[in-house]
């Protein structure tokens, strides 16, 4: 599985940095995603559902360290971007061409959103 596409709005907040969606083999998106500050740096928040009880539980994740490190890696990559000085505001940033096309068949598939997280666990027990 490969990103193919990650688009980032950054936010002028104090811990929330970034909204992020990102694109899978250019057909599946994931968006939600959020780059977050916390006390050990940056790291990327997968999109979450509020429980009942107020805890916070991931509604999409990698299911292993490889691909948490890969997403992370694509993430904030792009995030650093486009905050660096003299960068665009908000803008998409396509992947290098796989060959791959839209879901039509008609063509390279160009835009999407992506986030972050790990795991099954909550939100409380991860970084941040």
């Amino acid at each position: 599985m490969e990103i193919t596409d990650v688009k980032v709005i950054p936010v002028d907040d104090e811990k929330l940095k970034a909204f992020v969606s990102i694109v899978f083999d250019h057909c599946f998106v994931v968006t939600d995603i959020k780059v977050i500050h916390g006390p050990k740096g940056l790291f990327v928040s997968m999109p979450s559902k509020k429980r009942k009880d107020g805890t916070f539980k991931d509604i999409a994740h990698p299911l292993n360290n490889q691909m948490r490190q890969y997403l992370e890696e694509k993430v904030l990559g792009v995030y650093r971007q486009q905050v660096a000085p003299g960068a665009p505001a908000a803008a998409a940033v396509e992947m290098p061409p796989t060959g791959g096309l839209s879901p039509k068949g008609d063509g390279p598939l160009i835009g999407g959103e992506p986030p972050a997280g790990g795991g099954p666990s909550d939100k409380e027990g991860s970084q941040g």
